[in-house]
């Protein structure tokens, strides 16, 4: 039905010329973040990136509620995903989605939802140093002690609450090793690879997105290096015992590089960063990583699955977007990161707008949005269930995507004031240590 695109057609000429774009595109991106990042903070004879006027004012605010409604951004997609596995589960997508089984609309909609994860790891990391940068001397010190705590909280609350959220059983029978998981172990590995120079920092984060595809065919069966190689780069089950089992889902390795480098990009944000410098990089680093995705795919030899040529335009497009993301790949981070730094752009510019405070709400409780929307997926689930039975085959659910979009947005509007009223809480008394938590 659909042939591999041939390479031969492309000329020795051509072929060198897209490569070297490749390299330089990626090495102005490292130096760009690897000069802004040198130091934890920017000399006085730094301009014009410094200004001493934005501490404290409407700038300042502004570069924070971007942040907020950039990660309230992705809680809104997130959700929209969820709403899609609880109730569009006929549906099944694998990884990547097979081009001529998955509807463009389903499609579509999981490709947005694409975005979710490797922005929010990259906050993540983000927040982290702004976290350091109000500590003083004892910054690094203390940054890496509340990544380990909290570290260790995720992973400890992925496998209790969240998972019971998703499987209703305990003890349960399968525990699926998710977000959070890779969330709370990646933090875990930022809190002693923060210690490194920043240069040195940013050239692991790099090495390991960009070359873990390398590590593609390498395969263990059974044995202690299976259950590492599952948690660290192949999504697999492992094997607890004669009655439980868990599922790697998101592979660990890439995770820490994109968490290194949103570490890294910390001094970008600090309060004396003028808003115009900050904004121009961000958009010249969001380019080049599209421009980065769009060379690299269409040579089509590295960095995730090759696409085809469908039999229509729409599934050839669909085709090339069609990347990996149980572990990301390259293409899948570059393509995401890419989207990513253009949409934290965009919100810095509509910075007055009514409705961006109103995002930032979800990304201001992220964890606490989380938690409560899974149980409250899981007791509509049920309810449905209980009333109209099992209506699509061995599940109950949807008949269309149109009714998962509804759905989401309307969860949205009813979810809001209780996160708003805890982001409030949360706020207000900071004295309550484990509020920070989520």
């Amino acid at each position: 039905m659909a042939a591999r695109v041939s390479q031969t057609g492309l000329s020795v000429k051509l072929g060198r010329w897209t490569l070297l774009y490749c390299s330089n595109t990626m090495r102005m991106f490292l130096i760009r973040i690897g000069v802004a990042m040198s130091s934890s903070f920017i000399k006085k004879t730094d301009q014009p990136a410094i200004s001493r006027a934005n501490r404290g004012t409407s700038s300042e605010r502004a570069r924070l509620l971007s942040i907020d409604a950039l990660r309230g951004l992705m809680v809104l997609f997130m959700l929209l995903d969820h709403v899609r596995e609880t109730f569009f589960l006929h549906h099944q997508v694998p990884d990547p989605m097979i081009i001529g089984s998955t509807p463009p609309d389903l499609f579509f909609s999981r490709v947005l939802a694409h975005l979710c994860a490797p922005v929010f790891v990259f906050l993540t990391g983000l927040s982290a140093f702004l976290y350091a940068s109000g500590k003083g001397d004892n910054a690094r010190s203390a940054a890496s002690g509340f990544l380990w705590r909290r570290g260790l909280f995720l992973v400890l609350l992925e496998v209790t609450v969240i998972n019971f959220a998703w499987t209703f059983q305990f003890p349960p029978a399968k525990v699926f090793l998710q977000v959070i998981w890779i969330l709370g172990l990646s933090m875990l590995a930022l809190s002693g690879l923060l210690w490194l120079p920043r240069r040195w920092l940013i050239a692991l984060g790099v090495a390991v997105v960009a070359g873990h595809n390398l590590l593609d065919a390498v395969h263990f069966s059974g044995g202690p290096l299976q259950v590492i190689w599952a948690v660290l780069h192949e999504r697999a089950w492992i094997v607890i015992s004669e009655t439980m089992k868990a599922r790697t889902s998101y592979p660990l390795l890439p995770w820490i590089g994109l968490i290194a480098l949103g570490y890294a990009a910390g001094p970008w944000f600090l309060a004396q960063i003028q808003a115009a410098w900050r904004l121009r990089n961000i958009l010249r680093v969001g380019v080049g990583l599209l421009v980065f995705f769009f060379v690299l795919r269409a040579l089509n030899f590295y960095g995730d699955k090759p696409w085809i040529t469908g039999e229509s335009p729409l599934l050839t497009l669909m085709s090339f977007f069609n990347v990996t993301k149980y572990p990301p790949s390259l293409l899948f981070c570059s393509l995401t990161l890419g989207v990513g730094f253009l949409l934290l752009a965009a919100l810095e510019r509509v910075q007055h707008a009514r409705w961006l405070t109103w995002i930032a709400v979800f990304g201001s409780a992220p964890m606490f949005f989380y938690i409560v929307h899974l149980y409250v997926l899981k007791f509509l689930y049920l309810g449905g269930e209980a009333i109209w039975g099992l209506n699509q085959g061995k599940f109950f659910g949807f008949a269309s995507m149109g009714a998962v979009w509804v759905t989401a947005i309307v969860l949205a509007l009813l979810l809001h004031p209780l996160v708003r009223a805890f982001a409030n809480l949360k706020a207000r008394r900071r004295d309550i240590t484990w509020l920070k938590y989520l």
